[in-house]
């Protein structure tokens, strides 16, 4: 079927592509957004299907289904080459777009996220998870994980972000979110695509992600041929928000790296 697909592409130059994570939106990135496209970027950030003002599709969302939007998306916006990043499930999203047309990508942004497939433990877990979201809403699951998604004192220090990152949550479409879990819960395992990624990667983590650990990130790191890895002090889940000054600084220390774009 056919979706609107909700956007924001602001400045001008090579573009740099940006996939907000599970339950989120494309607010999550304003801070990059802002900050890059002043910086000699088009910075473009999506709402994934069932996600923000992007149309809701009931049912299941596999991976490759969210990777072929944004496809669609970035011809529409004619853009061949781009830097693409991901947080989370952004990440896997990202993961899967360099499986199915790596030749658009100039360079890889993993941010807290994982490249193995699911557990049958967690295949349960996302599953139930779905269907307790369609019974209850997002908000009884926003209250009980902000402060993972948000470390426990950023929750106290800065109640703005964590009433931003609670209202993401809690706006969330139940069934879109219900549908990405399922399709993540049959997610295929990246592990054996890592040592072909040949642009160059930066692994991003927040020293206190219980979802992501740091332990995830440094085997992505070892994984991806030449990869850099930057471990933000003082962020859970969320660093690019949490710790957005540091995130910025690592992420344009990294761009500034790039060949120039063909």
């Amino acid at each position: 079927m056919t979706i609107d697909i909700a956007f924001d592409d602001k400045g001008s130059g090579p573009a740099l592509v940006l996939v907000h994570g599970h339950p989120f939106d494309r607010s999550m990135w304003r801070p990059q957004l802002d900050h890059f496209s002043e910086r000699g970027w088009r910075v473009i950030v999506p709402d994934l299907r069932g996600y923000g003002e992007t149309t809701v599709v009931p049912g299941k969302t596999p991976l490759t289904v969210f990777a072929r939007d944004l496809e669609t998306l970035l011809d529409r916006l004619d853009v061949g080459e781009f830097v693409l990043g991901g947080l989370s499930m952004g990440g896997q999203i990202v993961m899967e777009c360099h499986r199915l047309f790596p030749e658009r990508i100039r360079a890889l942004v993993l941010a807290d996220t994982s490249p193995r497939a699911e557990t049958e433990a967690g295949k349960r877990n996302r599953t139930e998870m779905a269907e307790r979201l369609l019974r209850e809403g997002l908000r009884p699951y926003a209250d009980e994980v902000l402060t993972k998604m948000v470390a426990p004192a950023n929750v106290a220090a800065m109640p703005d972000l964590a009433e931003h990152v609670h209202r993401m949550m809690r706006s969330t479409s139940p069934e879109g979110a219900a549908a990405a879990l399922r399709g993540r819960a049959e997610r295929p395992d990246y592990v054996p695509t890592l040592a072909g990624i040949r642009v160059p990667t930066l692994v991003v983590v927040g020293d206190q992600d219980e979802y992501t650990p740091v332990a995830e990130a440094e085997f992505l790191h070892a994984h991806v041929p030449g990869a850099e890895l930057a471990v933000i002090t003082g962020a859970a889940h969320m660093p690019n928000l949490e710790r957005t000054v540091e995130f910025n600084s690592v992420l344009a220390d990294f761009l500034a790296t790039l060949p120039q774009a063909s």
